[in-house]
């Protein structure tokens, strides 16, 4: 049911703190949910009724419908988590609703009142984390949500499914150095992102692992697209003393950053290795085949779609859930021997 106070009266958030139970659970009393223990029922209906809280009729029934929100859907990154909350989606007989809104950060905040309205099974999230009204809004409701996070670092009370984006950036840093790299680039996600500085973390700790010191030069703050790649590798490729060899937080980016090196006519993995991340289905298929850090990103949509339906059960969830990542060694990258000069040169394939 929906609730209709009055200025003044008691919210939500009042009544679950007496009742020592969560807003989820609030609401599910409210809603006339059969999953909530019958003294907890009772208690929460007492408060509810000593604190004069008026409800009004029910509203909509809800949609057997897994809502998943972007911020845009403009790449193949996305399609694989589509695929990941579809597959859960069709196992257990629902549909699936997408929704592009709000800045890579969080949803609009107009999107929470549709919706209140559609009232889906459960709403996935593909953001960095979810203010505060807009999760106040959602629990009141009893509409459960979880973050896919590879890109950010969620409250502890909010679900969340991520990834070792630190793990797989010492990884791909670590087969560079392996090779006998010496001068490496790297092209990393937006500044503001966890995910972009773990990853940055990681391409660190290999480097001092290798005793490398990181040129500051060859550090580029990116965001993911290929444009991006492309941009900052035309300007790091350009330099007198180029990289030998460049990490890019993403596949998209890695694609760019070979694009610039097609068109300053520079060999990969020849003249230049390359390393992407995420393993999205065109890496295998570039010239040549990419190597990458495989983010799991179907799997993670499959865990998120999976921790809504085990909290349309419970109010207890796995405060995250986080995969790891893998090295895919494919053709982008080789071994750098000595050069005459001293610089190196790239011999054979990855």
């Amino acid at each position: 049911m929906r609730d209709d106070r009055s200025a003044g009266r008691v919210t939500l958030a009042q009544v679950a703190t007496q009742a020592g139970v969560s807003l989820s659970t609030v609401s599910k009393v409210l809603n006339g949910r059969p999953d909530v223990a019958a003294p907890t029922r009772v208690k929460v209906e007492a408060l509810l009724e000593e604190h004069g809280y008026r409800r009004s009729a029910p509203g909509a029934p809800e949609a057997p419908l897994i809502e998943i929100v972007f911020h845009e859907l403009d790449s193949t990154w996305s399609m694989e988590l589509i695929r990941g909350v579809q597959n859960i989606a069709k196992e257990t007989g629902v549909s699936v609703v997408l929704t592009e809104t709000g800045t890579r950060h969080s949803p609009g905040a107009d999107w929470v009142e549709g919706v209140l309205r559609r009232r889906p099974l459960g709403v996935v999230l593909v953001f960095s984390t979810l203010p505060d009204d807009l999760k106040k809004k959602l629990w009141s409701r009893a509409i459960p949500f979880v973050i896919i996070d590879p890109a950010g670092d969620p409250e502890p009370d909010v679900p969340s499914v991520g990834s070792a984006n630190w793990a797989g950036g010492l990884a791909a840093t670590r087969h560079l150095t392996e090779l006998g790299h010496r001068r490496i680039a790297v092209i990393t996600g937006p500044e503001d992102m966890m995910c972009s500085l773990a990853r940055l973390d990681g391409f660190r700790s290999a480097m001092s692992m290798a005793g490398l010191d990181v040129d500051p030069e060859l550090v580029r703050f990116g965001d993911f697209h290929v444009e991006s790649g492309r941009t900052h590798a035309m300007e790091l490729l350009s330099a007198p003393d180029r990289p030998t060899a460049i990490f890019a937080g993403s596949d998209l980016q890695a694609m760019g950053v070979m694009e610039a090196a097609r068109v300053l006519g520079l060999r990969i993995p020849a003249d230049l290795s390359v390393v992407g991340y995420d393993d999205i289905p065109l890496a295998q298929w570039s010239s040549p085949a990419l190597t990458t850090v495989d983010q799991p990103l179907v799997a993670m949509a499959e865990e998120a779609a999976r921790m809504l339906l085990r909290l349309r059960k419970s109010d207890q969830a796995d405060a995250r859930i986080e995969f790891g990542t893998r090295l895919v060694v494919r053709d982008s990258t080789a071994r750098l021997t000595p050069g005459p000069s001293g610089s190196g040169e790239i011999e054979g394939g990855g």
